[in-house]
């Protein structure tokens, strides 16, 4: 297979979002930041925050954004300038708009009526057709991402309603695509989910503050309590005089991201009622329930291999071991520039155990195969370190076509599995067997929770 110095062997959520509104005028930015560091998993190109003072004045709002981690992006020193009681945060993987540095978030914009910082994690698939739109109404002359779209959408019906959460409301009913957004206006901040639950959006709450978030993970690393899962389609609004939803956007199809529970969230996330980390574990008992192997031990893939390789040793009764120490400190591999530097990284971030596997048979535990070129350099390790043989478990179905909504693979080029059957795929990464979850393991994951499986299917909800 042709390599692809673009795309790394995992799939990538596009971002993650954060909001807090304190009622009782306490500075934010302190929770933003801890809340993007809980969130970073899911974004490590850029990260932004703007925060403004309710009690100010309309145009009063900071922001800060560059490329980088958040703690590579803000100091203490930052955090201290960005004072206000209401802001909104980013961490940002792009797939759409490109990596550079005008395409980090939040998008914040002064208009007629006053200002707004948004945020938003997905995809809007008919931007091009709004963006053509608001060129030819003379609204917007030049964006570079979905995201700037948005904002002009939202922006242009706000010069004609009553109310932001109109003008949200008018715009989210044009929109097309998988989205969770929240938008930071002088006095309230709003958050909205589509309508088919593709991206995940919750609703938290810290003392008297209220927060919106990607996970759950992000409301509880700030000390604060989960409330509930933003519903599909909903338009939750957070005031000073309460907190007011508007559910008539909502719509009784949904179609949750299932790749939010093999892999995109944390671990310790709850998300639509599911934890994740006991999907995880499901996923691997139903793998094991598949064929029948024999093995010595059985490990995962740091960090989202893990609960699934618990699981598969629970069900099998063959034991579970870490084989695996991993670096946290080494950047992701998928920014190297070239295929070599790529492999290194690898090496540097992941190396085994000797004394685990030596003369051990295997079973080894990931969460997807991309290109198969992380999972062959893997088994090449292993069987550097002794092991007899490695047999391969995938707690997710091949994965065949591309993803419209937020995730970084746009043709089914780049997929191992969409032009190799999966003898081919075991022979390509030296492996000894090798076995995907099926799509009707699903349930087993995440019960009756109607699911987009359409990077598995090719039957797109939208």
């Amino acid at each position: 297979m042709e390599a692809d110095t673009t795309l790394s062997d995992k799939l990538h959520e596009e971002c993650g979002v954060f909001g807090i509104y304190s009622l009782d005028k306490r500075e934010v930015a302190g929770d933003i930041y801890y809340g993007l560091i809980a969130l970073q998993h899911r974004g490590q190109e850029s990260a932004g925050i703007a925060v403004s003072d309710t009690d100010g004045e309309m145009g009063n709002l900071k922001l800060k954004k560059d490329m980088g981690l958040v703690n590579e992006v803000f100091n203490e020193k930052d955090l201290q300038n960005l004072n206000g009681n209401i802001g909104v945060g980013h961490v940002r993987y792009s797939t759409t708009g490109g990596s550079r540095p005008e395409n980090a978030q939040p998008i914040a914009m002064n208009y007629i009526k006053g200002s707004l910082a948004l945020v938003h994690n997905g995809n809007i698939v008919n931007a091009e057709q709004l963006k053509e739109e608001q060129m030819f109404r003379g609204l917007a002359h030049y964006t570079t991402s979905d995201t700037e779209v948005l904002a002009y959408e939202i922006i242009g019906e706000r010069v004609k309603t009553g109310s932001i959460e109109e003008a949200i409301k008018a715009a989210a009913a044009k929109l097309r695509g998988g989205y969770a957004v929240v938008v930071m206006s002088p006095r309230k901040l709003v958050g909205i989910r589509d309508p088919f639950g593709i991206k995940p959006l919750i609703l938290g709450r810290k003392g008297e503050s209220y927060i919106l978030a990607s996970e759950s993970a992000a409301i509880t690393s700030v000390g604060g309590e989960i409330i509930r899962d933003i519903e599909p389609g909903e338009i939750i609004s957070i005031t000073q005089e309460g907190n007011f939803s508007d559910k008539s956007l909502c719509q009784e199809k949904h179609a949750h991201c299932i790749f939010e529970y093999i892999y995109f969230a944390r671990n310790d996330s709850v998300m639509d009622g599911i934890e994740i980390h006991d999907a995880r574990v499901n996923a691997g008992r139903a793998l094991a329930r598949k064929k029948k192997v024999d093995a010595d031990i059985v490990v995962g893939v740091p960090d989202s291999g893990l609960a699934a390789a618990e699981g598969y040793a629970m069900e099998s009764g063959i034991p579970f071991a870490l084989a695996f120490h991993k670096n946290s400190y080494i950047g992701r591999s998928f920014i190297k520039p070239t295929d070599k530097e790529r492999q290194t990284a690898v090496h540097m971030k992941l190396s085994v155990l000797n004394n685990v596997v030596k003369d051990k048979n295997i079973v080894i535990i990931d969460d997807s195969i991309v290109r198969g070129t992380t999972m062959k350099q893997l088994i090449e390790m292993l069987r550097r370190a002794g092991a007899k043989a490695v047999h391969v478990r995938i707690s997710s179905p091949p994965f065949l076509y591309p993803c419209y909504y937020g995730t970084d693979v746009p043709t089914s080029k780049q997929l191992i599995a969409s032009h190799h059957s999966c003898d081919e795929v075991c022979k390509n990464i030296g492996a000894d067997s090798l076995e995907y979850l099926a799509i009707e393991d699903f349930a087993s994951m995440v019960g009756e929770l109607p699911l987009c499986t359409a990077c598995f299917t090719n039957e797109y909800p939208v």
